[in-house]
């Protein structure tokens, strides 16, 4: 796979420690009666199959805890794993080791969780053109390491946030007015910017269509109102407008959905109902 970069440090390094701050507190009574620097050495191992993700915030917590500690990797992230796989070796205090093993397994078994997650959708649509994207439901400040994790898994980016796209809805819609005039104002107002409308009916497809955005978001569509809209797209004079669809898409329609023609699936339950893969440390 490309070379895929995650978020900042300042921005890991500032997660980590907030995490390490709800754990540790002002300190781990249960490693305070032993013998904290007594060097030990641990193995990671992922007790399933999964799509590796989390190196650089695990990293971070030990990091912060001892900079005696030295992790030696045998995977990255983005490889597949298999169950019973030594992903990497720890060596370093053992009071240190102890007190952040928690905090160290939380984010790699949420951020694997998310990854493998994401490539089972990006699997099930394989043999299709459609990409495979996220949303912006995402665990409450991790937003940028699952964004991570998605790509991780062979999927695409929607918005980050409400700063970096315009996603114009149902509510927007009624504000405004109109789908027509919702899309005008905002490509006058934003005219650099990637204005995407959603949409509940094939009505409101041809309004969108006529109106130019960048991007129309199929709501809750049935297959055959997928295809329609497809046909539609394909035969609407001026630039060619992507469809995505989204709502209601699961591991068993998913490739039926892609199938329809359509340019993107967004898929909010690869970051809001992934489940944590399993992980444990065991002093050798």
């Amino acid at each position: 796979m490309s070379e895929i970069q995650p978020p900042s440090a300042s921005d890991i390094r500032t997660i980590v420690t907030r995490a390490l701050a709800e754990d540790v507190g002002n300190g781990d009574l249960t490693t305070a009666f032993m013998d904290s620097d007594k060097i030990a050495e641990g193995q990671i191992c992922g007790n399933e199959e999964a799509i590796l993700c989390g190196s650089a915030w695990f990293n971070e917590v030990f990091r912060q805890l001892h900079p005696k500690i030295k992790i030696q990797w045998h995977h990255t992230d983005g490889d597949r794993i298999e169950a019973g796989t030594i992903i990497c070796k720890v060596t370093g205090p053992a009071g240190a080791l102890l007190s952040g093993e928690r905090t160290a397994l939380n984010f790699l078994q949420i951020l694997s969780g998310t990854a493998t997650t994401t490539r089972k959708f990006v699997d099930a649509a394989n043999g299709t053109k459609t990409k495979i994207l996220d949303t912006r439901k995402t665990i409450p400040g991790l937003r940028l390491a699952q964004k991570y994790a998605v790509q991780c898994g062979g999927a695409e980016n929607h918005r980050i946030g409400l700063f970096d796209g315009v996603l114009i809805k149902e509510n927007h819609i009624l504000v405004a007015g109109s789908i027509t005039t919702a899309i005008t104002l905002a490509r006058k107002k934003m005219p650099n910017v990637l204005i995407e409308v959603e949409v509940e009916t094939i009505p409101q497809v041809k309004e969108a269509l006529e109106a130019g955005p960048d991007r129309i978001l199929l709501d809750n569509m049935t297959i055959e109102m997928c295809r329609q809209a497809v046909e539609l797209r394909n035969t609407a004079q001026g630039k060619r407008v992507q469809l995505e669809a989204s709502g209601g898409i699961n591991l068993g329609n998913v490739n039926q959905v892609a199938k329809t023609g359509v340019d993107y699936i967004s898929i909010g339950a690869i970051t809001k109902h992934m489940r944590a893969i399993d992980f444990s440390m065991r002093f050798t």
